[in-house]
């Protein structure tokens, strides 16, 4: 039976990456040449806006449509869940081949859709183009500073105005480097890599697309001189922008008519260096900078605080050790400390089961998190591959299940020392948090669906993640459990009495385990806001090595700040640590949880909408949760290992 759940496993997780279907697609990322005047064509994502996270298809909007129908590109399972719904247009592209073209005239705008659109162009809402896997760019001047957006409005409303104005005419610029062929070329594919000789050296030389870049504007078409067009012919060029009496206005019965003009421009951006421009961070020398200052002073603050403690730890257990046995007794009577709780220290905790469960999924989380970030530093999860950071945090996170049930069983046998109920602990440990994280996407996606917003799971993904979840995850996890009955639970060094000792009243127990969260939270907060910007903001999140520093510093301080809490505890007569050492360090997530509604307040003012903001709320309740599980079973698994060596290096009869 063992045998059939690895082998199922492994058949699902090989299905996930290689089955050419719309939920388990992963493209290849490649290098490609055009030959002059050969036709390539643009897609379009989903429309987005940074005054709302409900994305919509491109095509809910009257715009034009290709010739051959509306034809839905294959999309991993990262793509899908962020919302993507990536399609063909009828933007065409010959390349090296300067013209401006006509495209279509809608016919006159009904009341929906003057309402949708005016709607879309309030909300800040953004055209997303693709033209071989590179997004479009577009720039804009503020206070004498250029900045640099993906994507194109949908439309705009001048100041001191409530008409809306849709953008209809695009000015594209495509920077193509020319490849003259060489002796040995090697090209990467989705199978491989492929060798093309010296031989094929002409047959090979063409044009490498290596920038996409738009002027957007809005341009009133004379409605006579357009009615003889059909699609591709050719019109005059436009200079943009456009005085505001020459742009097209929405409004009832109006036609709108769309036409483009594509220049291609020979550039010296090689192939490979041509995402260089989409992940430029502005103001990165302030984001070194502030980063390198939190982690020096986290550092230097964290050392101080270890060395005290494992001074006093060290003086504590050489004045206990160096003296007799009579003098022992004595020094048990009157002293307190942490001497005094050695028969009650191991004592069971209370809801050990559910102390188990989170062990165990904060291990999974915890090592889906550091083997991600691990393989996106080397490059193995770049922006160029759209979904593959989402789809391999999933994968990582199901295999890591083995481990996760492990973890939480044999924990549950050390507890109980026994391995009666390993099953439950199990399957607890595989519905627990991905359970929480279900119902609330659920609920999100629910409302997701009443807005038509592409961002609703469809109901097959629905059932290929859950086709995941107890297909791969669930068994993997009860594997791990059943490892974890076969392992050897850990042998406590002293005893339990029979008899609980009384706990001093200690009033300031819950202040400490709250404030002890900030330490940790001072290590990333920095890193938290330029994580937020990227997400909310669609900006480019590219700095994974420097997130890896972050992500290893922050286990060190919450091991650090967890056993100090602990020691603190047991030096107060409190021999109930178990859960205060998990949340000494989970609570973190709290003030990430904080953090995250001050930038819903103060940095996404514009955010409309109860709808938007509730699946923010979700999101974030959803990440401050995995949050704490990960740190939480950081500071416990270390404050459990220490409370061990330090009971084990007294002798004690």
């Amino acid at each position: 039976m063992v045998e059939g759940w690895v082998f199922s496993a492994l058949l699902v997780v090989f299905l996930a990456f290689t089955t050419p279907c719309e939920s388990f697609y992963l493209p290849g990322s490649y290098m490609h040449t055009y030959q002059q005047g050969e036709v390539i064509r643009a897609k379009v994502n989903s429309l987005t806006s940074i005054e709302t996270e409900l994305p919509f298809s491109y095509y809910s909007l009257p715009y034009c449509r290709p010739r051959d129908g509306v034809k839905k590109s294959a999309e991993n399972l990262g793509e899908l869940l962020m919302g993507d719904q990536i399609d063909n247009s009828p933007y065409r592209f010959r390349v090296n081949v300067n013209e401006s073209l006509y495209l279509c005239t809608t016919t006159p705008l009904d009341e929906a859709n003057v309402k949708l659109l005016k709607q879309r162009s309030h909300d800040l809402y953004q055209v997303n183009m693709i033209l071989d896997n590179l997004p479009v760019r577009r720039f804009t001047e503020q206070n004498g500073i250029t900045i640099q957006w993906t994507g194109y409005p949908v439309g705009y409303i001048p100041e001191g105005t409530s008409d809306v104005y849709i953008i209809n005419h695009l000015k594209f610029k495509v920077l193509v480097h020319k490849y003259e062929g060489g002796e040995v070329k090697v090209v990467g594919t989705g199978e491989g890599m492929e060798v093309i000789s010296e031989t094929d050296k002409d047959a090979n030389s063409g044009y490498e697309i290596v920038g996409f870049e738009v002027v957007p504007c809005s341009v009133k078409r004379d409605p006579e001189s357009i009615l003889k067009l059909n699609m591709y012919d050719k019109v005059d060029p436009v200079n943009c922008p456009v005085e505001l009496e020459k742009s097209q206005l929405v409004r009832e019965k109006e036609k709108i008519t769309f036409t483009y003009e594509v220049e291609f421009v020979n550039s010296d951006i090689r192939w490979p260096s041509r995402w260089d421009a989409y992940l430029k961070m502005e103001g990165s020398k302030i984001h070194w900078f502030s980063i390198m200052n939190s982690l020096m002073v986290i550092l230097f603050l964290a050392g101080i605080v270890f060395v005290i403690f494992l001074r006093t730890v060290r003086r504590d257990l050489t004045r206990y050790e160096e003296l007799d046995k009579e003098a022992q007794a004595q020094m048990n009577e009157e002293l307190s400390g942490w001497k005094l709780v050695v028969g009650d220290v191991f004592r069971e905790p209370t809801s050990p089961k559910l102390l188990c469960v989170m062990i165990g999924d904060g291990v999974q989380i915890l090592g889906m998190a550091i083997v991600t970030i691990f393989f996106a530093a080397f490059g193995f999860m770049s922006p160029a591959s759209r979904g593959m950071l989402l789809t391999g945090m999933i994968v990582f996170y199901m295999l890591l299940g083995i481990v996760s049930g492990y973890a939480a069983v044999r924990l549950w046998r050390t507890l109980k020392g026994t391995s009666e109920g390993w099953r439950s602990v199990s399957w607890s440990t595989a519905c627990f948090f991905p359970g929480i994280v279900f119902i609330v996407l659920t609920v999100l996606n629910f409302m997701l669906w009443t807005r038509n917003s592409t961002g609703a799971l469809p109901i097959s993904l629905f059932f290929g993640l859950l086709s995941l979840w107890f297909c791969v995850s669930v068994p993997l996890t009860l594997l791990g459990g059943f490892f974890g009955t076969r392992a050897e639970p850990i042998e406590f060094p002293v005893r339990t009495n029979q008899i609980p000792r009384e706990i001093p009243t200690k009033k300031y127990s819950l202040l400490f385990i709250l404030g002890a969260g900030t330490l940790p939270f001072g290590t990333l907060f920095i890193e938290l806001f330029f994580i937020l910007s990227s997400i909310w903001l669609g900006r480019f999140y590219y700095v994974f090595g420097f997130l890896l520093v972050v992500l290893l510093l922050l286990i060190v301080v919450c091991a650090e700040v967890s056993v100090v809490l602990t020691y603190m505890h047991l030096c107060a007569e409190d021999w109930r640590w178990w859960w205060k050492a998990f949340f000494a360090s989970g609570t973190v997530a709290l003030y990430v949880f904080l953090y995250s509604i001050n930038y819903l307040v103060f940095d996404l003012r514009s955010l409309s909408g109860p709808v938007s903001a509730i699946l923010y709320i979700g999101y974030s309740f959803v990440v401050s949760l995995a949050i704490m599980l990960a740190t939480g079973t950081v500071g416990f698994l270390t404050s459990f290992s220490f409370v061990h060596y330090l009971f084990s290096s007294v002798k004690i009869d």
